[in-house]
């Protein structure tokens, strides 16, 4: 299987269990690899034969901007059902990062990968 990534995809988004974060919103970042066999589109030079990164990227970032949820595993898992529709993507790894998280001690990040497919 082929892979199409997309790495840092920015969103302000109002997610968490605390409400601070549900009020002021944070922001999030999503990296996504789609798997997908990317031979038909290249034989033909064909965008419509493989995934629309681009399309693909908004829809992610609308559901980061979307509907407030508690988990960044339930957003995690939005984003990658979302991308599942693409009829050719056949896999997603999703990798949510949340570098505001509310918590007492000094961090990097905080992320949540999840690997879905349409098996």
């Amino acid at each position: 299987m082929d892979r199409v990534a997309l790495r840092g995809l920015k969103a302000r988004g109002h997610h968490g269990v605390f409400p601070k974060e549900r009020e002021e919103g944070q922001t999030f970042i999503v990296d996504l690899v789609l798997g997908l066999d990317t031979r038909p589109a290249a034989a033909d030079d064909d965008l419509a034969k493989t995934a629309h990164y681009g399309i693909v990227a908004e829809e992610a970032v609308a559901v980061v901007q979307g509907e407030p949820l508690n988990l960044i595993e339930t957003l995690a898992e939005r984003i990658a059902q979302a991308c599942l529709k693409h009829e050719g993507v056949q896999e997603v790894e999703v990798c949510v990062h949340k570098p505001d998280a509310p918590i007492t001690v000094p961090f990097d990040d905080v992320t949540v990968t999840i690997t879905r497919s349409r098996v």
